[in-house]
């Protein structure tokens, strides 16, 4: 059970930031997640959490600080991030997940995600509204394979701009 949440998870966090409004404010970014699929987490054993670590690190991703069912993290969006249509960047090559049917209307966005990872396989979706270059709120919902065992995981995102400046995280690649 420890392993199949360890690789939902990992799929999670990856998969849940989304950027797509073409004035997006560049700069440091806090995104909170809640997910009931993060309450879990106390549950863990250190071993298998010092796992999910060095999966994360093996992306160039810092795992964000969890509390309950909510995780938040801290995201530098660069200036050339800020101006592409689609967040690519969040989903592609990380996370082992491509973006298909990617669209935009306005402020809002959906693309569908098809991941086949090496520790979980899956299709979800990725939806939001920014409601300024400043914020924005969404939601991610997939469904996945770990280890053979069916995992649902659904989320709510939301994100506010901090500042120009991005000396806390180094900016995503």
């Amino acid at each position: 059970m420890h392993k199949i949440l360890i690789a939902a998870l990992a799929g999670m966090i990856v998969a849940v930031p989304s950027f797509a409004h073409e004035h997006v404010r560049p700069g440091l970014w806090e995104i909170t997640t809640t997910s009931d699929l993060l309450a879990l987490i106390p549950h863990i054993p250190s071993e298998h959490m010092q796992q999910l670590n060095d999966l994360a690190n093996r992306y160039g991703l810092k795992l964000p600080n969890i509390e309950g069912n909510t995780a938040i993290s801290k995201i530098c969006i660069t200036t050339e991030m800020a101006r592409q249509e689609i967040p690519a960047y969040f989903y592609e090559n990380h996370s082992g997940c491509t973006i298909q049917n990617a669209t935009r209307t306005g402020n809002s966005y959906k693309l569908d995600l098809v991941c086949n990872h090496q520790h979980f396989q899956g299709n979800g979706t990725a939806q939001g509204t920014f409601t300024s270059p400043e914020s924005f709120s969404g939601n991610t919902e997939f469904d996945s394979t770990v280890g053979g065992n069916p995992v649902f995981a659904s989320a709510e995102t939301t994100g506010r701009w901090i500042g120009e400046r991005c000396t806390a995280v180094n900016p995503l690649r």
